[in-house]
């Protein structure tokens, strides 16, 4: 697929981007070769494979689940301008 000049002012817009007219052709060549990438890709045959959901055999090894007590909220907080127990306080800014 080949993205014009039209194509790339709508993506543009729809990204809230602004592209310099000096990169203009080179991010349409790049968006082109994307596209013709994944056009490679859809020509393949996925039909007799199997879904792998995880490379390691078996799955994800898993581990205990073990609570730690841990002070790193007191630790973050010392240096809080103003707190209000375990929170950071800020001024209200919504009425």
């Amino acid at each position: 697929m080949n993205i014009d000049d039209n194509l790339l002012t709508k993506l543009e817009k729809l990204s809230s981007l602004k592209i310099g007219d000096d990169k203009r052709e080179e991010i349409k060549n790049q968006l082109s070769e994307i596209l013709n990438f994944v056009n490679v890709l859809n020509e393949l045959d996925l039909n007799d494979l199997k879904a792998v959901v995880s490379s390691i055999e078996g799955g994800t090894p898993f581990r205990e689940d073990i609570s730690i007590k841990s002070e790193v909220v007191d630790v973050i907080l010392k240096n809080a301008p103003a707190r209000n127990e375990h929170f950071f306080a800020v001024p209200k800014i919504i009425e």
